[in-house]
């Protein structure tokens, strides 16, 4: 039997708690995770590549443990079908949040699907604690010195508040 490789390719400036969450339901369906950090020069990251890469390998190292699923962390600047199938990805995981989420994800997937249809999107719902939580949303509270505990893990939080406080 092959091993199952699931990528979930992300931004991830910065992680949150509904990223954490994501990764801690796709380890129970591969047998290996790469989490893929997308170079994204367009989207004027708040954290560099290195600083985001470092972030979500902290988070995600206790995952790994508890559940005996070998989770790599790697940056990626090509094309998700390209990467997907560098690393030995069967299937690619998607976060879902809300229905605006479905409408730009189901036309990703047509397009990489027309790329790789050998490699299989899965679609993973946010648990309902996490559905609101998005990223832009919670450095916008971060900058303007709003309590973000609650959507990020703590150590991503100071990291957060004391890249606003410097600046």
């Amino acid at each position: 039997m092959t091993k199952r490789i699931g990528l979930y390719p992300g931004t991830f400036d910065p992680l949150t708690r509904g990223h954490v969450d994501l990764v801690e339901r796709a380890v129970k369906l591969v047998d290996e995770l790469v989490i893929g950090v997308a170079i994204n020069r367009d989207k004027g990251p708040l954290f560099t590549l290195e600083e985001r890469v470092a972030m979500v390998e902290e988070e995600v190292a206790r995952i790994s443990k508890n559940s005996g699923v070998t989770i790599r962390v790697v940056p990626f600047e090509t094309l998700l079908m390209k990467f997907a199938e560098e690393v030995g990805a069967s299937i690619v995981i998607r976060g879902l949040r809300a229905i605006s989420d479905f409408e730009y994800e189901y036309q990703m997937v047509g397009m990489n699907q027309a790329l790789n249809d050998e490699i299989e999107t899965v679609f993973l719902m946010a648990d309902a604690r996490y559905q609101s939580i998005a990223s832009r949303l919670v450095k916008e509270i971060a900058r303007l010195g709003g309590d973000i505990s609650s959507f990020v893990p703590d150590k991503v939080a100071v990291k957060l508040r004391s890249r606003f406080t410097a600046a």
